[in-house]
């Protein structure tokens, strides 16, 4: 019994370091995966029906299926611990360790898709202004929503930018994004000089008394940022403004896809500049942008008076 068990957490133990390594996964990422597979492993144990993880079956996932429901789990939470048990036990058939993929066939009913919040184009300008400043912090924190908003950057690939990824002569940014996958995406002047008075002051007086690194945001003591510290950064920001709404990084993410779509820029574009695998994923902004499309029937439809 003790075997199995050290075994079974020798296996997720794999899986969450070739997450890292292979997948090059966001911290949110894994700790998301490592919640679900625990979750998992703790509701089988209970029903005392859990051994190994290649002993499970149809029952087993039944089972599961059926903490959740009394749980009373949401569509979409229910349909990402799917996902990442799927993920799993692709990984344990790809090292040898399993045979079978119990969730493979496994289907859940997709909940409505939630459009994104975004801002108006007024109100990143009223955001902008928290920013004016010229002290390290109000240089960084200018840097850092120029770069946001300013590329559709997701916050752990900000996060974890390095100097050499920005290449201010082609105006573009080398991303490393979501698994292992790289993109170009370009930056325009207000990123840019943001970004080079940033690196030529603030950066250099944030960083006296740290330990040299190339990480190009830092905190107030030098040392590379975190997913968790832009979220607080952009929390401190929004309370310097009128606006009402709460901000998540992402916010800018969709923000920056919104006002490209509404000026012209065509779906296919916004997909490789966000990085997305599937037009599908990024087809949720169309939603969102009826203010151009009304503009463009009224142009274009013949017979619309």
């Amino acid at each position: 019994m003790v075997e199995q068990s050290e075994n079974k957490q020798a296996d997720v133990k794999e899986f969450l370091q070739y997450l890292v390594v292979e997948r090059h996964y966001s911290e949110d990422t894994q700790r998301a995966y490592r919640e679900d597979l625990a979750d998992f492993t703790q509701c089988l144990t209970a029903s005392g029906h859990f051994s190994t993880f290649e002993q499970v079956d149809r029952l087993d996932v039944e089972t599961y299926l059926s903490d959740l429901a009394d749980r009373g789990l949401a569509r979409s939470s229910v349909a990402r611990k799917m996902s990442s048990l799927r993920s799993f036990y692709r990984y344990l058939i790809r090292v040898g360790k399993c045979a079978v993929n119990p969730f493979e066939l496994v289907e859940t009913k997709k909940s409505h898709n939630h459009l994104p919040s975004f801002f108006y184009e007024q109100e990143i300008q009223e955001l902008f202004t928290t920013t004016a400043g010229d002290s390290p912090l109000d240089q960084r924190n200018d840097a850092l929503l120029e770069v946001l908003y300013g590329t559709g950057m997701r916050v752990s690939e900000c996060a974890n930018l390095t100097l050499p990824q920005i290449d201010f002569d082609l105006e573009v940014i080398l991303v490393h994004g979501k698994g292992n996958k790289d993109r170009y995406v370009p930056f325009g002047d207000y990123a840019k000089r943001a970004l080079q008075r940033y690196l030529k002051d603030g950066r250099v007086q944030l960083m006296k008394k740290a330990a040299p690194s190339a990480c190009v945001f830092v905190n107030q003591r030098g040392t590379p940022i975190t997913p968790r510290g832009i979220e607080y950064i952009l929390d401190q920001l929004i309370k310097r403004t009128s606006l009402t709404a709460d901000i998540h990084p992402h916010m800018l993410r969709h923000s920056f896809a919104t006002h490209m779509l509404n000026h012209g820029a065509d779906l296919r574009t916004v997909q490789e500049l966000l990085g997305h695998a599937s037009l599908s994923t990024t087809q949720i902004y169309t939603h969102v942008t009826s203010d151009h499309l009304k503009q463009d029937y009224m142009k274009f439809y013949p017979r619309h008076n």
